[in-house]
């Protein structure tokens, strides 16, 4: 049994991983806000389907307040962080980026003060495919650079990587960062495009398409992207003796005891093929919204995950018409749709 500090552990990736780790015997410790960027209820019902578990506790606070979290992981004490809370939503980062600031960047900070002070053996931090940016070059590998982020969502989690190597190096801290692909599956966040898409079809509502449908994404459905992670949290990484012996494709540091690992379904969806998905499990059509492309976003994701099966053994693997049945299903039972 090992003990996993979740932060997030009340949103959608944050409840399934803590839902699987449960599952496999481990003591898990949540640490969420709950806080209204999206309907708190939805929070609640995640969080009360984990609160009867013998094994799960959790504390409501942000990552921000230093001795909340302080207090939790004394008393916790954590031998593996995985670090999911943040202020998500690349469009919302337009709004208001200074939440983005304010959470990934000094609540981030406090999670891997925590991770030094507990000594943990694996520090395990989210980021996400949007750091690629303006890099045309795919599938997307993590050896790719990923310098030009394209809003400061994306460069706040590019700044996580670059302060968990720090982290790692100084402290020698095992830290491995994960880059998501667009995730969806049942539990998903109301403002993301599968959840909207079901929402919207299900009621006879349009549906925004932007860049008049000609983009492509790497759908990663939810339980493959935890088994992901559960995956890696035994692959710590271990600093290297010499750059030379780091294996070809992966993106270990010569300098530290961290690695950035892409968990993605290794497929470059069509939006229009995905909304299609959604179609066939709902059984009405969409009215469709075609719209010019939006600021901030980019035209097609697409990762390679040879990183991800190489450490782990494991790939993601679920089609998208299989995973949006399961996905419509769930959104049916929990609105009684």
């Amino acid at each position: 049994m090992t003990r996993v500090l979740i932060t997030g552990s009340a949103g959608f990736i944050g409840f399934h991983l803590a839902q699987l780790l449960l599952e496999e015997g481990h003591k898990v410790h949540g640490f969420d806000a709950l806080t209204n960027y999206y309907e708190v209820a939805l929070k609640e019902a995640r969080r009360a389907q984990l609160s009867p578990h013998p094994n799960y506790s959790d504390t409501v606070a942000m990552i921000e307040d230093m001795d909340t979290l302080t207090a939790a992981c004394d008393a916790f004490k954590p031998e593996v962080i995985v670090h999911l809370a943040a202020q998500a939503g690349v469009r919302y980062s337009l709004e208001n980026p200074r939440a983005y600031i304010e959470t990934n960047l000094v609540g981030s900070f406090n999670v891997m003060e925590m991770a030094r002070v507990h000594n943990v053996q694996h520090l395990l931090m989210a980021s996400t495919s949007s750091v690629y940016g303006a890099n045309t070059t795919m599938p997307y590998a993590e050896t790719h650079k990923a310098d030009h982020p394209l809003t400061i969502y994306a460069a706040t989690k590019k700044a996580n990587e670059a302060m968990g190597h720090s982290y790692a190096h100084l402290h020698d801290l095992p830290t491995t960062m994960f880059r998501f692909f667009t995730v969806y599956g049942p539990w998903g966040r109301p403002d993301m495009a599968p959840f909207k898409f079901t929402k919207a079809i299900l009621e006879g509502s349009p549906i925004d398409i932007y860049n008049h449908g000609d983009m492509f994404r790497d759908f990663t459905y939810v339980t493959d992207l935890v088994r992901g992670i559960c995956g890696l949290i035994s692959a710590a990484p271990v600093r290297p003796k010499r750059p030379e012996d780091i294996t070809p494709g992966d993106s270990l540091s010569p300098a530290a005891p961290w690695r950035v690992v892409n968990i993605g379904n290794s497929q470059k969806v069509r939006l229009l093929d995905f909304i299609e998905a959604i179609e066939a499990a709902a059984g009405k059509p969409a009215i469709r919204n075609y719209m010019d492309m939006q600021k901030g976003d980019v035209p097609a994701t697409w990762a390679d995950a040879d990183l991800l099966h190489r450490l782990t053994g494991y790939r993601p693997k679920t089609d998208i018409r299989d995973g949006m049945a399961r996905t419509v299903a769930w959104y049916r039972g929990h609105y009684g749709v």
